[in-house]
């Protein structure tokens, strides 16, 4: 009829996570349905227009760059097609895969929004209903774009947002930078602009030979001996601003050196929740950070860094070129 608005398609894509769990002979275990996950918020058929589809149904432990890809492609596959799409997922990763889409799906204007719940939404005071309705109320909404993170009333871009809770509903925080929006009675609150984008791009690649090393006291530098061996790139969690220490003879600050010579990539990273790196500050890495092929974080989260840098590698076998793109912000992920 004319002078009606059309109701916005939304792609419900379901990936498992405590959201749908149910109990099982072995305990709780995903296994609610995409389709059966609505029926639980019937008032979401009001706002859009719905469809779903069950990519996979994993605890998001058992999530890893093969599904990150795998979200990916189902959004590029359909990305005409919708306005938007919703993705239900397991608390405990992510953090990960919001990251992990950040650079797999770049220039968004379409929202693509993970949501989940840390109680099944079969529970009696279950927080997946809320959860559920704000991340479609987010999806619809004009104010809507990119990957983010819908989580208690938050709106939080993909490259900042963090697990910080194992327990409590209020989850998820966006780590040194201001929430995109917030929920207040069910009312969306924008807090930041739509930025001007160029058209999406979409990537199909992440390297799966990048290691995390979380440093700490007394460990001996021998442990880069093997890594070298095995991996491309190596993310150190080092301690404070960043450094590496110096006792054995400065055998860290060799095994730096040898690493960087063989061509591979050294980043480093701080196991400071709060303000990120900063490698000149210290004797113990203004040494590294001179180190070519050495390069840092900032303030980035530990899931940005490590993901970002699966993504960049994936890109280029030439050094420079992956720590160029490392380098380059996406989707406010360093500054």
């Amino acid at each position: 009829m004319e002078g009606t608005e059309t109701m916005k398609k939304i792609l419900l894509i379901a990936t498992g996570g405590t959201i749908a769990f149910q109990i099982t002979e072995n305990g709780l275990s995903p296994a609610v349905t995409s389709a059966e996950l609505l029926t639980f918020v019937p008032e979401l058929h009001s706002l859009c227009q719905i469809d779903t589809v069950q990519l996979f149904n994993l605890d998001s432990t058992d999530i890893c760059q093969t599904h990150w890809l795998r979200i990916a492609a189902t959004v590029r596959d359909r990305y005409e097609a919708y306005d938007g799409f919703v993705i239900t997922h397991g608390t405990d990763t992510m953090a990960y895969t919001a990251a992990a889409l950040s650079y797999l799906i770049q220039n968004s204007g379409k929202p693509v929004v993970l949501t989940g719940s840390q109680q099944s939404i079969y529970s009696r005071d279950t927080d997946a209903c809320r959860n559920l309705l704000c991340a479609f109320r987010y999806a619809v909404s004009d104010v809507a774009w990119g990957v983010h993170v819908v989580f208690d009333g938050k709106v939080i871009l993909g490259t900042r947002a963090r697990k910080v809770r194992t327990k409590s509903f209020n989850a998820f925080a966006s780590i040194d930078y201001p929430e995109t929006a917030v929920f207040s009675d069910m009312r969306l609150i924008p807090f930041l602009p739509v930025p001007q984008l160029p058209p999406v791009r979409f990537y199909d690649k992440m390297e799966n030979s990048v290691f995390v090393l979380h440093l700490i006291p007394g460990m001996d530098a021998g442990i880069f001996t093997y890594l070298k061996l095995h991996y491309r790139a190596l993310l150190i969690e080092s301690f404070g601003v960043g450094g590496v220490p110096s006792y054995g003879g400065g055998a860290f600050l060799e095994a730096v050196r040898d690493w960087t010579s063989c061509g591979k990539l050294m980043v480093f990273t701080t196991q400071v929740p709060h303000e990120g790196s900063d490698l000149g500050v210290y004797a113990v890495g203004s040494e590294a950070k001179r180190t070519e092929g050495v390069v840092e974080t900032g303030n980035m989260t530990p899931e940005a860094a490590v993901t970002k840098l699966m993504w960049a590698m994936a890109q280029t076998g030439d050094r420079r070129e992956a720590e160029r793109l490392f380098l380059t912000p996406v989707c406010c992920d360093i500054f």
